[in-house]
C-alpha cells in the first residue's frame, strides 16, 4: 500500500508555476485550476456516494 501511495504521489508532481509562466494567455489557468480539482471532486463523489450506499443497504 505504501509503494501505490508513493507512486500516485510521484504522479501527481506537476510544477504548477512553470506552467502557467509558460501558459500562452491567462485563460489557461483556469484550466489548470480545473484540472488540479477535478480529481478532488470525483473522489468526494464518491466518498458520498459509497457512503450512501452503505446507509441505505443499513436500513
Amino acid at each position: 500500500m505504501g509503494k501505490l501511495v508513493f507512486f500516485l504521489n510521484f504522479l501527481q508532481q506537476i510544477d504548477v508555476e512553470q506552467k502557467l509562466k509558460d501558459a500562452p494567455d491567462k485563460q489557461y489557468a483556469i484550466g489548470v485550476f480545473i484540472g488540479e480539482m477535478l480529481p478532488f471532486v470525483i473522489l468526494i463523489g464518491l466518498a458520498y456516494l459509497f457512503f450512501y450506499w452503505a446507509k441505505k443497504k443499513r436500513k
